[in-house]
Parts: structure tokens; sequence; C-alpha cells
């Protein structure tokens, strides 16, 4: 079974098939558009919408690690880029829907709400933290970067995780459940991610530096 697997995530159709379901949501939001359902308030739903999205792609792109380590399978690392790389997408539509139809592009109006509402502020925050992660994402700029120096960078996408999750939960005004579920979901990888990192084998000290 895990042959099948690997042979189904090595195939060069996988890629494509992973695009297109990436794309999915944002079909969908564009025949609810065509058919005029996007509510009595389209702007807010659009943005809920797109910032559902974005957390849940940062959440699925943070368990391509665990899932390919606890799985044996190697080969879903192919695909945490593109993963990433729509949770940038979809935090943009996000962004763009809130400083377009929500604030017409009033740029004091929109840094008056930064600054003065905190669920805005922690959301703000958590964008800028994407927009690095998102312009070094490819193997060039880990070549530029160096390996420890871009994993290091690269850790940022938890804290992005974070400020996502306290966006949702300041946002939603009663029902907290959706947030707080993210929120376990990240914790768990965050906590996955510790564990490793503690139990991973440390290189054998120099016999000589240890007599020094």
């Amino acid at each position: 079974m895990r042959e099948f697997v690997r042979k189904l995530l090595i195939s060069k159709w996988s890629k494509v098939a992973v695009f297109l379901l990436c794309l999915a949501p944002l079909g969908y939001l564009g025949l609810r558009a065509y058919h005029g359902k996007l509510t009595a308030n389209p702007v807010e739903f659009v943005q809920h919408f797109t910032g559902d999205w974005t957390l849940r792609f940062l959440l699925i792109t943070l368990s391509v690690t665990p899932l390919r380590k606890l799985l044996n399978l190697p080969d879903l690392i192919r695909f945490r880029r593109m993963l990433g790389l729509f949770a940038f997408t979809y935090v943009c539509l996000h962004f763009l829907t809130y400083i377009g139809p929500d604030q017409a592009f009033d740029l004091r109006g929109i840094w008056k709400d930064v600054v003065k509402r905190p669920f805005v502020t922690v959301g703000f925050l958590g964008f800028l933290l994407l927009i690095p992660l998102a312009l070094t994402s490819t193997k060039g700029w880990i070549r530029r970067l160096g390996g420890k120096r871009w994993q290091a960078l690269h850790r940022l996408i938890y804290v992005t995780g974070l400020c996502g999750v306290i966006h949702y939960y300041w946002l939603v005004k009663s029902d907290h459940r959706l947030p707080l579920l993210y929120g376990a979901i990240l914790a768990v990888l965050l906590l996955y991610r510790l564990g490793a990192s503690l139990l991973k084998p440390r290189p054998a000290v120099n016999t000589m530096r240890a007599a020094l």
C-alpha cells in the first residue's frame, strides 16, 4: 500500500492534482459570486472565507513534515512549498478584500484600524511575516541564505499561524469553536516540532575538544 501511495506522490501529475485541489476553494467562491450567493454582506463573507483558507493552508503546510516522518512518506515534501504559497495567495486575497472593498484604499483609515483594533493589528503582523517566507521559498534562496539560516527564518510560519489564530479568535464575537480548533491543531504541530528537536541526536563531540 505504501509503495502505491509513493508512486502516486512521485507521479508527474501529482503536483497538478494538488494544484487544482488548492484552487478548488477559489472556484467554489467564484461560483457563489456568479450565482449571487455571497450572503447579505459579500465583503465580510469573502474576508472570512479567504481568512479561513489561509489558516487551513498554513496548518496543512505545517503538517507535511510530521506526516512524512510518521507515515514514512518522504515524497510528501514535494508539495510543501506549493501549499505554503497557496497560504500566501489566500492571505493576499484576504488582505486585498480588506484594503479594497472594505476600506476603499483609505490608507489613513487602514493605519488607524491597525493601531486601534488589536485583531487587525495581529492579523496585519501575520500577513507581514508571511511575505519574507513566500519570497525566500525557492531553492535559490536556500542556497543564498544557507540551510540553517533559511530554516530559522521559515520557523516564523509558526508565529504566523499563531497570529492567524489570535486574529480569528478576537474577530469572532461568540462562537469560538473554530479558532480554538485551529489553535489546538497548531499547538499539537508545535509540540511535535519541539519534541522532534529535543529528541534529535546531537553530533558526537570530538575527542580532542572533549579533553580540552
